[in-house]
């Protein structure tokens, strides 16, 4: 494989590396589509799509030595190429693209402190995913989510740098189409749908989401709530 070397260190040199493999990728599959397609033959071994930290790209063999120099790309792209539809392809390429240029920077990353990872990994995250280019979807804002808002493992609802947490309520300016992919959640107590313009809580108990309006909550409240239990749930526990 003719990829050249790098060793990046710190938060900028870690992050021009992700920039520089990214844009090889993006013009492999956008500006240089159709010479990325005819190279990925079917026909040929186990290829792999590399993205090179000076901004171009290369379609070959993984590398021989084990273990390899940096992790390795998806094995055998090349494989799958006739038996989807181009765009769908395309896309598959491009997650698997995603997957290893994150895998890239953890691996040189691996050696930073905590604030240094998390300072790298808000640069990655503040660029469209491959997957989003290549597909034309719309990138999400980073907010609370009925996703971001439900409860780890261990029971404790998951928090947005430190805003109100046990609420998807919206806390910046979302795209139009968030409602439609929420909308078939509703309220435990009233039946209503999910909308994004309005506070909503989830019990730490049954799990149900409810209006605030609906149980009494408002966001300050809910704020200094760490475990909320909904009505229902409160008349369960002093029956038993």
């Amino acid at each position: 494989m003719a990829a050249e070397s790098s060793n990046p260190r710190t938060v900028e040199e870690i992050f021009k590396d992700f920039s520089g493999r990214r844009s090889g990728f993006l013009k492999a599959l956008s500006l240089d589509v159709d010479k990325f397609y005819s190279l990925c033959d079917p026909e040929m071994e186990n290829l792999c799509l590399y993205g090179h930290p000076n901004g171009t790209w290369e379609v070959n063999l993984p590398a021989e030595e084990v273990p390899p120099e940096l992790p390795e790309p998806a094995l055998g792209i090349n494989f799958a190429r006739d038996g989807m539809q181009r765009k769908d392809w395309l896309s598959l390429v491009a997650v698997h693209s995603d997957c290893w240029l994150l895998s890239v920077s953890s691996y040189f990353g691996a050696r930073l402190n905590r604030s240094e990872r998390k300072r790298l990994f808000s640069l990655v995250n503040d660029l469209p995913t491959l997957f989003e280019v290549v597909t034309g979807r719309k990138a999400t804002k980073d907010k609370p989510s009925l996703d971001l808002g439900s409860k780890s493992k261990n029971g404790v609802k998951r928090s947005i740098e430190g805003q109100a947490k046990s609420t998807p309520k919206l806390m910046e300016e979302s795209y139009e189409d968030e409602e439609d992919e929420h909308g078939d959640t509703l309220c435990g107590s009233c039946g209503g749908n999910y909308t994004n313009d309005e506070f909503w809580i989830c019990c730490d108990v049954c799990e149900l989401w409810y209006h605030g309006k609906c149980v009494k909550i408002t966001p300050t409240k809910a704020e200094s709530i760490k475990q909320y239990k909904c009505p229902a749930c409160c008349t369960k526990k002093g029956r038993q």
